[in-house]
């Protein structure tokens, strides 16, 4: 490491002791070590991460940027409902299809979304964290062994339908879990009615 990346500014020194200890101005809670949630009224710390022998910084207003959506995987089928604005005009627009990939980490999450419409096959990438997304459903859940299902995009008709998990019952998608009758055979219904 050279001494010009070891060496500090004055905005990364530490504060003294005393200045840690005093309360901050109107009767917000002083600052600490931990990271501002996300109703509190503390000003967002900045973290200093090291990369590759430089110093990287990363602002606390980054953290409000990450969203949380339900968990779903490569093989589900979801619905998006995605905010568009038309001029001075917005409204929220549904897209239902497979997840086909999910790619990157923090800000830079996406997952695309692909859908057959009208015999075309239609692909759409989504940042995972983007304030457009109003919400993400998810209507099933897929059982597929790759991570990429990139084979689709040749399949037509069945051959490009995916199997469905089993451990995924309809009321987790939102819809009414329906419950079959007992199968029964014609010996055990007459061993039933006789005894």
């Amino acid at each position: 490491m050279s001494a010009e990346n070891e060496q500090t500014s004055p905005e990364e020194s530490t504060a003294p002791a005393e200045s840690a200890a005093a309360p901050a101005p109107d009767g917000a809670a002083p600052a600490s070590d931990a990271p501002a949630e996300a109703g509190s009224t503390a000003p967002a710390e900045t973290a200093v991460l090291t990369v590759a022998g430089g110093k990287l910084r990363v602002g606390g207003h980054l953290q409000s940027q990450y969203r949380t959506l339900p968990d779903f995987k490569v093989g589900d089928t979801i619905k998006v409902y995605y905010r568009i604005r038309e001029g001075d005009k917005e409204r929220v627009q549904m897209y239902e299809g497979n997840v086909i990939k999910r790619r990157g980490s923090g800000l830079d999450e996406s997952f695309v979304v692909r859908r057959v419409s009208h015999e075309v096959g239609i692909e759409r990438i989504f940042p995972y964290h983007s304030p457009s997304i109003d919400r993400v459903e998810v209507s099933r859940r897929g059982r597929v062994r790759q991570a990429r299902l990139y084979y689709l995009r040749d399949k037509s008709g069945k051959a490009g339908k995916i199997r469905e998990s089993f451990d995924f019952t309809r009321a987790q998608a939102g819809k009414k879990a329906e419950k079959k009758p007992a199968r029964t055979t014609k010996k055990k219904a007459k061993a039933k009615k006789a005894g």
